[in-house]
């Protein structure tokens, strides 16, 4: 049987998109970076032979991203996008799919076990000690279960992202917060976790996290926060099998 050539895919991107796109190509190839000005909204309607209404709406989507901005006597210009605002909008749990909050909170925990070298490097005698009071605050109010209250967890592991002292995993921490307030207690609502049986045996606390913290390195710490954070990890991978 003769062998058929495939089709090529329908081209669906509306002109706005395209132009979207050819400008996006075109920062790039006169290698504009954040302070360059670009040409007006003319100039690109005549060079990609269209509208200035196209251009127009092209623009305001790369202005809504936060990639240009108007200056007095300047006209527009390129800037620093804010790649996290752009999230912060949209960070409902309310509004996002089961699979985007999945990930999300799979995100959160890729994070806590990839901090700890900067936790190390960074961390200081007073980060320390205010790590202290929210343990010692924790167990002069604990039960002896296993589930912390939410504001425990809250108060101690966004101390560990202030300590890492990077700026964006300190506001993806407040970005992820409300994902993760929405799957913990969802979770810990269907699920008792002082019946959760540990690997090791035992559940790591936040007290043990904290001392390891205190004489321990990188690697024993992630070790630690793994073990911490099992019952989440192993809660998603059943999760994935089914």
């Amino acid at each position: 049987m003769k062998q058929l050539k495939k089709l090529k895919p329908v081209d669906t991107l509306s002109l706005v998109d395209k132009v979207e796109l050819s400008l996006l190509e075109f920062f790039k190839e006169n290698e504009l970076g954040p302070g360059d000005p670009i040409p007006k909204e003319l100039d690109f309607a005549k060079s990609l032979g269209v509208s200035r209404t196209v251009v127009r709406e092209a623009l305001l989507r790369l202005r809504t991203l936060g990639l240009i901005e108007s200056k007095k006597h300047r006209g527009m210009i390129l800037k620093q996008p804010d790649i996290i605002n752009n999230f912060e909008r949209i960070m409902d749990p309310t509004l996002l799919g089961t699979e985007t909050l999945k990930n999300l909170f799979e995100l959160r925990l890729i994070l806590e076990m990839g901090m700890a070298d900067f936790l190390f490097e960074h961390k200081t005698t007073k980060e320390l000690d205010e790590l202290e009071a929210i343990v010692e605050e924790e167990e002069a109010t604990s039960t002896g279960k296993v589930r912390f209250t939410l504001d425990k967890e809250v108060a101690f592991h966004g101390k560990l992202y202030q300590i890492s002292k990077n700026d964006t995993l300190q506001r993806f921490q407040g970005l992820l917060l409300p994902v993760f307030e929405y799957v913990y207690l969802r979770d810990t609502e269907n699920r008792d976790l002082d019946e959760y049986h540990y690997t090791k045996g035992t559940f790591v606390t936040h007290r043990m996290l904290l001392d390891n913290l205190k004489v321990g390195t990188p690697e024993t710490f992630r070790n630690a926060m793994r073990r911490h954070l099992e019952p989440h990890f192993d809660h998603i991978f059943k999760y994935e099998k089914k």
